[in-house]
């Protein structure tokens, strides 16, 4: 989608995106996990992600699906049920006394995906079409490294791109280059010992293989690897993470002043004081719960004998339940726990794991001035053919449904036709009028994109706006127009402030003297549309109204503080859960040109079939007119 600064203009097919996330959610089960793109395909299990590799991009659309999905494949169902972590930990702590650790722990992940490769597609044959295009197009690429880094003299890297060619290569008569003195001697002992990893049956194996090939190659090797062709991600022991843990709510920097107190008071009375809060040391706050942040002080001769003993199961971040049962003493801190869960919030991720640390920032619209009240008469006056024209159809619908009749009843007033009473041998010969006047049972709320790239179309979409709010409040329908952006300066990895201006609410939408207000929507910073699809769909699943309608006016996909990659795929995500809720979600792209078929896919990928495709804003009003009279007509 076009942006108003674009610096790489390179675009994720998300379509693939989302059907790679759906892949990696069903093979692990655990919908936490997601997908993002990085220089290297590895699996992150303490952040829950599959991470897949840019070596697929710009190649043919096949061959990049199928590479991709062979990343999923290895990660999902080969690293996360076959490889042991505890095995990985060992091997990360071996390596760290080796001089070639680059070297090695990439020659453990190649032999290790080939042992996983083999399982994945033992266990789901169906996977070996996708295999067999990974194993060509790395063979090619290897093999022009190798060439490469040969005619450059990196031999470190020409040695594995030997491996790898020794390991899934077709013939057996492979020819290998001469790369130097010392390791052209050695490669008939790495081709030896490489035909024992075809035999490993566990990630304890593989290790044990790797080690004893460095152990020969560590007095071969000149220098380390200089390329990253596979990348091992950091593991950490239990006992690690536990005392990383314990470190963070720990004070590791220094007192301003580490002086002791002189004075005595080991007899002295004690005495109530009171405890402030606040203190100059303490306004910001720290990093880490639990943490010391007083920065001065002294230290006393005072010793508590009382403190709690430090264990496992007695953070902060536990609760224990012990059993009901009836006691012959009151030793209560000797019963053993019954049960032991963590205590999480449900509601941690109640707008979407994407938006976690997005916090909405609701304002009001100033009074409207002189000239927003002109402005808003001009636009009206534009709109006002197609306003009375509406109105007037909707109001004669609603007239004809008050004096509709409902004739061939079983009872009610007796019609004056009783021609079917000879006829028909059950005849209904009653009809029935409607007692009451039926009125518009709908409620609608649009959403407007103030990001930056509007700042060219801001002025004909409200225009579209207008049109909407005089036509609904003209057939006395409620509604609420609210524009919506991120603060880039002030959004950071842990806030992000997301702001929404309440043009027109519910309560106000139905007064004569509201609509200028409009005139205040202007271009400012980001979009976060999944965070704001699914604040509107709260509000509207309030409404007591039957029909609830949900318009995203905007004019490109959502781009916001680390939402680059997984914004399509949360706003993807907030429109359907809208749509389960009942909720019917419409998008009107805005644009000052013509639209590419890229753009229409990724819209059909977020929205479906409900999103309306403008490619000239100044045709907003004649594009929207038959849309709200169909769905005002479904609301009769």
């Amino acid at each position: 989608m076009e942006r108003f600064i674009q610096f790489n203009d390179e675009q994720i097919d998300t379509m693939l995106l989302m059907e790679l996330d759906d892949l990696v959610k069903t093979l692990i089960k655990q919908k936490e996990y997601s997908v993002e793109f990085r220089p290297h395909s590895y699996l992150d299990r303490k952040e829950k992600k599959v991470y897949v590799s840019h070596f697929w991009n710009h190649r043919p659309f096949t061959v990049m699906k199928n590479g991709l999905k062979t990343d999923v494949f290895l990660r999902a169902m080969g690293n996360f049920t076959h490889t042991d972590v505890k095995d990985l930990y060992e091997f990360e702590k071996q390596c760290q006394s080796l001089q070639f650790q680059s070297f090695a722990t990439q020659v453990f992940t190649l032999v290790e995906d080939m042992r996983i490769e083999e399982l994945c597609k033992r266990e789901r044959p169906g996977t070996k079409k996708a295999f067999a295009v990974r194993q060509e197009i790395y063979l090619q690429y290897f093999q022009s490294q190798l060439e490469t880094n040969i005619v450059k003299s990196i031999h470190t890297d020409a040695l594995f791109n030997v491996i790898y060619l020794m390991l899934f290569s077709k013939s057996p008569l492979l020819e290998i280059p001469s790369i130097s003195e010392s390791i052209d001697l050695v490669i008939p002992f790495i081709r030896s010992q490489l035909s024992t990893c075809y035999d490993a049956k566990a990630t304890s194996e593989v290790v044990k293989h790797c080690l004893e090939l460095m152990a020969v190659l560590e007095e071969v090797l000149q220098k380390d690897m200089l390329n990253e062709y596979f990348h091992l991600p950091k593991v950490t022991s239990q006992e690690e993470s536990k005392a990383e843990l314990l470190s963070n709510i720990r004070r590791v920097d220094p007192l301003v002043n580490d002086d002791i107190s002189k004075e005595d008071h080991s007899n002295k009375d004690t005495f109530k004081e009171e405890m402030k809060t606040w203190h100059r040391e303490t306004k910001e706050s720290g990093d880490h719960f639990l943490q010391y942040e007083l920065e001065q002080g002294t230290k006393t001769n005072l010793f508590s004998e009382n403190g709690r003993d430090e264990k496992d199961n007695n953070g902060a971040w536990f609760t224990l339940q012990g059993s009901k049962q009836q006691t012959s003493n009151n030793q209560y801190n000797e019963m053993e726990p019954t049960s032991l869960r963590t205590n999480y919030n449900q509601n941690e991720f109640k707008y979407g794991k994407a938006n976690q640390h997005a916090i909405p920032i609701f304002l009001k619209p100033h009074m409207p001035t002189a000239e927003d009240i002109l402005q808003y008469k001009e636009k009206v006056h534009k709109i006002e053919i197609y306003e009375k024209k509406l109105t007037k159809m909707i109001q004669k619908t609603l007239e004809q449904k008050r004096t509709w009749r409902r004739e061939h009843l079983h009872y009610g007033r007796l019609s004056k036709k009783l021609t079917r009473y000879f006829t028909e041998e059950r005849p209904r010969l009653f009809y029935k009028k409607e007692a009451n006047a039926k009125e518009i049972d709908a409620v609608f709320t649009l959403l407007v994109d103030c990001s930056a790239s509007m700042f060219d179309k801001m002025e004909e979409t409200t225009l579209g706006i207008c049109l909407f709010h005089e036509v609904l409040k003209a057939v006395k329908v409620r509604h609420e127009i609210i524009g919506f952006w991120e603060d880039a300066n002030e959004a950071t990895k842990t806030e992000q402030p997301n702001y929404f201006n309440e043009m027109i609410t519910f309560q106000t939408s139905l007064q004569k003297n509201k609509g200028p207000e409009i005139m205040q929507l202007e271009p400012a910073e980001d979009n976060r549309d999944g965070f704001a699809i699914r604040l509107m769909s709260e509000r509207l699943e309030s409404c007591h109204e039957r029909q609830k309608f949900l318009f995203i006016f905007s004019d490109g996909e959502p781009a916001a503080f680390g939402y680059e990659q997984n914004g399509v795929l949360d706003t993807h995500e907030a429109v359907l859960e809208a749509r389960k809720k009942g909720i019917e979600v419409f998008n009107v792209f805005l644009s000052n040109q013509e639209i590419t078929e890229q753009q229409r896919l990724l819209l059909q990928h977020i929205y479906g079939h409900y999103s309306i495709l403008v490619p000239n804003v100044s045709q907003l009003p004649e594009v929207l007119f038959p849309l709200l009279r169909k769905l005002l007509y479904r609301s009769i």
